[in-house]
């Protein structure tokens, strides 16, 4: 989403005009949900897309012609035999599309309103917020002029693009329970979530595999190894952070909280060890770690001895991972990636997730001995 505000800010910069269509409220099934935006400019080109097909092609006819004429509409379409059979849609949903023509500012001082200017800097800063838009329904509605809020996550409105509507009272949900968007009383909300940090201690295979699969899932990448040649911008081009040095001195100054996901995948027990004794108890939303059963509970008794409680390791996902029979470096990561993206989105739960190692007095384990996790502990 921030790529399309990004080409919408630029783009009137520039002193192109565009269309901003965005899919408002949605029934049924859909080939794309409520939030999906895309981008329709003078020469037909397109940044983003509504689901493709007969609707995408619609909407971006109706897109130019909102372009010529200047007014703003609500488009509606059921996915029937109408707007359908030739791409197999034919699914009994229906979608709302806000097609809204923007033009530069015509003093030329500032050609971008306020609104996506601020829109942009709660995307770029990963605070979250919410967007919402006054609609009605219908066939094709005009609208003399759209109407969009924007709250940031603490439910402050601190942009209006349009007159304000006395009768609207804000319906939010809180962006920690990720709420996907919804509409009440003719208003749609559209939130979009804090961003979270996910913290790579180890740089090996694993850590590097993770951390290509966590940009692209909307995490800010941090990578902490004490070998210096594998954190390095080549191997990890898109990492917000790559930080070298003593395992330890590092991870007791680095920032730690609760927006924070921590993944323990280093290439050795020590090393391991280091890393959840500096993480277990430092607030994290989430701490995990790779590793076979009978490796995580010698690690898990030698931190007890050193005065790590039980409740706090029992909180750690370990071995971490789903279950998918992983063999490869790249199944691995993407079994750990699925692991991130359940806790994330259910709460903090992850349903599918097998029994992790818990605590038990020293010497005293109940889980089999042999069971190991996607952990067969090659250099990582």
């Amino acid at each position: 989403m921030l790529d399309i505000v990004n080409a919408l800010i630029e783009s009137l910069q520039a002193g192109r005009p565009l269309v901003y269509c965005r899919l408002v409220e949605t029934r049924g099934s859909t080939p794309q949900k409520a939030g999906a935006s895309m981008l329709v400019f003078e020469d037909a080109s397109q940044v983003g897309t509504l689901g493709g097909g007969c609707v995408e092609a619609e909407v971006k006819r109706r897109a130019l012609a909102a372009l010529q004429r200047g007014g703003a509409e609500i488009a509606r379409f059921n996915l029937d035999s109408d707007y359908g059979w030739d791409d197999g849609l034919i699914c009994g949903g229906r979608m709302h599309v806000l097609i809204d023509p923007l033009r530069p500012s015509p003093d030329g001082d500032d050609p971008v309103p306020d609104y996506f200017q601020r829109l942009r800097e709660l995307r770029t800063t990963g605070q979250g917020g919410t967007e919402a838009i006054v609609f009605s329904g219908g066939d094709a509605d005009e609208l003399a002029e759209p109407v969009s809020y924007l709250f940031d996550h603490s439910g402050a409105s601190i942009a209006l693009r349009g007159a304000a509507r006395e009768s609207i009272t804000p319906e939010l949900r809180p962006l920690d329970e990720r709420p996907r968007a919804y509409v009440e009383q003719g208003v749609s909300y559209m939130p979009f979530y804090p961003r979270y940090r996910l913290l790579i201690v180890g740089a090996g295979h694993v850590g590097q595999s993770v951390a290509q699969l966590a940009v692209d899932l909307d995490f800010d990448v941090w990578v902490v190894d004490d070998r210096e040649d594998l954190v390095s911008e080549q191997r990890f081009p898109r990492a917000e952070r790559r930080i070298s040095g003593s395992i330890a001195e590092v991870l007791s100054e680095i920032e730690v909280t609760t927006h924070t996901y921590c993944l323990i995948v280093t290439r050795g027990h020590n090393h391991d060890q280091e890393a959840l004794y500096q993480l277990a108890d430092r607030g994290a939303c989430y701490v995990g770690m790779i590793g076979s059963r009978r490796k995580i509970r010698l690690i898990y008794d030698d931190l007890i001895a050193e005065g790590i409680s039980a409740d706090v390791l029992d909180a750690v996902h370990a071995p971490v991972g789903l279950d998918i029979g992983s063999q490869s470096v790249a199944e691995i990561a993407v079994s750990i990636a699925a692991e991130l993206i359940a806790h994330r989105n259910c709460g903090g739960q992850v349903p599918a997730r097998p029994r992790g190692v818990s605590v038990s007095p020293r010497g005293s384990h109940s889980q089999p001995p042999d069971s190991t996790s996607s952990d067969s502990k090659v250099e990582w």
